[in-house]
């Protein structure tokens, strides 16, 4: 086999996000490019075309003559589908270059859906033809998204040789698990030429006579996939997807705003939904976000769809569903599966396949298992459906189970974790993740056993609800011993969280019982699950909304008081909407909603400010200023 010449290398070091990135996205397809519309520079880290967790396209570049246009607009008006607008001046034909016209105009249609599909349309608005020509460079570097995000691998399959036609391009590559993998790119247009590095067309562009090329990109293990040669084109393929999404947008609940901006958002949020909804192992589960969670993801999927069930709650039906069928039914220290536990996260990529990482699936999280159960309770509330419960009781057992014999490490009545035991897992695994997300106030990092205080309140809830269900499906006996167990654990956690000179709960107790005094989000939770006296909520209620922890744009993570504080950290002091939601909607079960309020509106008005509508995963903690935007993290 040949090595390739037309493949790039990760680039992330050196260079910096793109500035306004255009991110498009359906089923298991996602494009992340610059506002230009290009993968540039090649192998850029937070750019390119995916699919199922390997980059299919690692550079995409389309170069004119003229010059670098410049961008005049970028629009997204569906989450599949983008339309940039470039132009080219006259100072290259013979215009005057102390006066630069605009003369070209150039249009470019990007669309998602089982591939990747771009229209470019080029309009000559001199009165004369032009010799014109346009180029797209192509590249293929078929990295799994962990190498993306940096994990340093010692050895990588092999490249082979691009496969030039008339009208295609087909780069290919051999992972070390023996899998090739494609990315087939397909022109209507034969090119005038092409080259392992792209095609380039020559023609003659007469004035207001609008030129247009289109292209493909397919990747995936099949090399012989229908193409744009013999299928539909990009405005057949649009409309097949905005019929989907009108079905979809029917299927859910219809909101009526005063104001016209919050309707904005709630529409951009449920067409997000449905991007993130997507086909999975023979059923359907809402996965996590984009660039890097694009996967069913316990946490995260579960949260989501307890949200979302007002909504869609078919959401929330699908989400268990899945999660059920990837129940742990072994001990393995190196996915850290543990029979009845849910995962955390599953993966389809070369490393995946490869057992580089754990992910295959991997368990290592401490909070899926109970919050699946409270999914499954809040989804039989809203929905009444007593044959899903029927159906899914056996797994619910299972879970209890989990938390009785694994969950707790110590035998001290809390559900802790130690990390992974292998390296290659989260040392932390509560929804604060990161190597330093849970701290004491100074910044050291605690000894494990961990015992997160929202999990005891989430674990708490779980037992409460599996009490309700087994009690209505005539299990009286699992009913009582669920009911003495939840009540129980409220008494200890009221006894070995509570923080009376802070009016908060610890974040957490170490491996020798001592409580982390780090005032956080995550005491927060406790209200949604119910745990604490009305007098600790009311206290706890001025706490969060005090300077240190709310910042204008809602609250903050941790304290910004503490010496470990940081608003641009991921879990020291950012603000997280999807955490703040838990907490307003635990403040409202107080009947707290004054407190409430100024956090709905901080982050109203933050997702004001985002081009498209949008709320991102976080964004840093400092003040609120007036007349200025929230600080987004990279």
């Amino acid at each position: 086999m040949e090595e390739a010449v037309g493949y790039s290398s990760i680039v992330c070091d050196t260079q910096t996000p793109a500035e306004h990135p255009l991110v498009l996205k359906h089923d298991r397809y996602f494009l992340i490019t610059d506002c230009h519309g290009d993968i540039d520079p090649p192998g850029h880290c937070s750019l390119g075309l995916f699919e199922e967790d390997t980059r299919v396209l690692s550079h995409y570049a389309l170069k004119v003559r003229g010059g670098r246009p410049s961008l005049l607009a970028v629009q997204s008006p569906h989450t599949y589908l983008g339309q940039i607008d470039l132009t080219v001046t006259d100072a290259e034909f013979d215009g005057n270059r102390w006066d630069p016209k605009n003369c070209v105009h150039i249009r470019r249609e990007l669309l998602v859906s089982d591939r990747l599909m771009e229209r470019v349309t080029i309009t000559n608005y001199l009165p004369r033809a032009l010799d014109y020509w346009v180029e797209l460079a192509l590249a293929c570097d078929f990295a799994d998204i962990f190498e993306i995000r940096g994990w340093k691998r010692e050895k990588r399959g092999q490249f082979l040789k691009p496969q030039k036609e008339r009208k295609r391009l087909v780069f290919s590559y051999q992972g070390l698990d023996g899998a090739v993998v494609y990315s087939n790119v397909h022109f209507r247009q034969a090119p005038s030429e092409i080259t392992p590095g792209g095609a380039r067309w020559t023609f003659k562009l007469p004035p207001r006579s609008p030129y247009k090329l289109e292209w493909e990109v397919i990747g995936g293990k099949d090399p012989s996939t229908s193409s744009i040669l013999s299928g539909i084109g990009l405005d057949d393929r649009k409309k097949q997807l905005d019929e989907a999404a009108t079905r979809w947008d029917a299927q859910c609940t219809r909101w009526v705003t005063a104001p016209s901006e919050l309707r904005h958002h709630l529409e951009r949020s449920i067409e997000d939904l449905h991007a993130l909804y997507v086909d999975s192992n023979g059923g359907r589960v809402v996965t996590a976000g984009i660039p890097w969670y694009s996967t069913p993801f316990g946490r995260d999927s579960i949260i989501t769809s307890l949200e979302a069930l007002s909504l869609n709650p078919t959401i929330a039906v699908d989400t268990l569903r899945c999660l059920a069928r990837y129940q742990g039914e072994k001990e393995d220290a190196f996915t850290e599966e543990q029979p009845g536990k849910i995962m955390h996260e599953i993966r389809r990529g070369e490393m995946a396949r490869n057992r580089e990482i754990p992910h295959v699936p991997y368990y290592g999280t401490i909070d899926a298992t109970p919050l699946w159960l409270v999914l499954l309770h809040e989804t039989w509330r809203w929905t009444g459906d007593d044959d899903l419960v029927r159906e899914l009781l056996p797994n619910a057992e299972r879970a209890v189970e989990w938390i009785r014999k694994y969950g707790d490490i110590d035998g001290d009545g809390f559900v802790e974790y130690a990390g992974s035991a292998t390296g290659k897992g989260l040392a932390n695994q509560g929804w604060k993740d990161s190597g330093d997300g849970v701290p004491f106030p100074d910044g050291a990092m605690p000894e494990a056993p961990i015992a997160l205080v929202e999990v005891q309140g989430y674990v708490y809830d779980a037992l409460l609800r599996m009490a309700s269900l087994f009690r209505t499906f005539g299990r009286h006996e699992q009913a009582d011993v669920c009911r003495a167990h939840a009540s129980g654990m409220r008494e200890q956690i009221l006894q070995h969280f509570w923080i009376e000179e802070l009016g908060t709960f610890a974040l957490a107790l170490d491996g020798k019982k001592k409580p982390l005094k780090t005032v956080t989000s995550n005491a927060g939770h406790l209200l949604w699950s119910g745990v604490p006296e009305p007098w600790q909520a009311e206290r706890m209620a001025e706490q969060l909304m005090s300077p240190d922890m709310f910042c204008g744009w809602g609250i903050r993570t941790l304290s910004a008081a503490h010496e470990v504080y940081n608003p641009m950290s991921y879990h020291n002091g950012s603000v997280w909407p999807h955490d703040n939601a838990l907490i307003v909607m635990g403040l409202t079960r107080y009947g707290l909603t004054a407190p409430a309020l100024p956090v709905l509106r901080g982050l109203h008005e933050a997702a004001s400010y985002d081009d498209f509508q949008r709320l991102p995963e976080l964004f840093c903690g400092m003040a609120q200023t007036p007349g200025m935007h929230p600080v987004c993290t990279r």
